[in-house]
């Protein structure tokens, strides 16, 4: 199925989902861990947004972001710039960063495939992947042509654009 059609039948499949090539994968339960980190994970990025005065908003889980026609993630956290989205939308066209908690069920495809197709998004500057595990960050950015990736354990982590600074524990603090 594309996109479209994608958003129209999830509004009436409970669940979570996420359209890889044409085809709806339901995602696994969450492990505790995941839940308390991805909540961390965006509080530190509102509070970080407020901070710097930022005219963005951090989203959580549940938001679509389309790759392509036949393809459609839904990170676990997102940072958009720039007007409110309409309330009754399920998608985010131009996010600026995306943010993946790890889980040992999705660390292999949240390493590689996902960040690969959402640097194919013109607006993703930075696709954070936090693994809870291991205490880490591995930080994805375009950088010119390429794409630069650094792993973070301590220390604060830059997000230019869009002007964002946050402590690393702060993304594994219980909310």
């Amino acid at each position: 199925m594309s996109v479209d059609e994608y958003l129209v039948w999830s509004e009436t499949n409970p669940g979570r989902c996420e359209l890889v090539r044409g085809e709806a994968y339901a995602t696994t339960p969450e492990r505790v861990v995941h839940a308390e980190v991805t909540a961390a994970t965006y509080i530190a990025l509102r509070r970080g947004i407020r901070a710097a005065a930022l005219p963005c908003r951090a989203m959580p889980d549940g938001m679509t972001v389309r790759i392509d026609d036949s393809t459609a993630y839904e990170p676990d956290a997102l940072v958009h710039c720039g007007p409110r989205r309409d309330a009754n939308s399920a998608e985010v066209p131009d996010p600026v960063i995306v943010v993946e908690v790890s889980s040992p069920s999705t660390r292999r495809t949240d390493a590689s495939e996902k960040p690969t197709g959402e640097f194919r998004v013109p607006s993703i500057h930075h696709d954070l992947m936090v693994d809870p595990d291991r205490r880490v960050v591995i930080h994805h950015r375009r950088a010119g042509d390429g794409i630069e990736t650094a792993f973070v354990q301590d220390g604060r982590l830059r997000l230019d654009p869009p002007g964002l600074e946050l402590a690393v524990t702060s993304l594994f603090e219980e909310p």
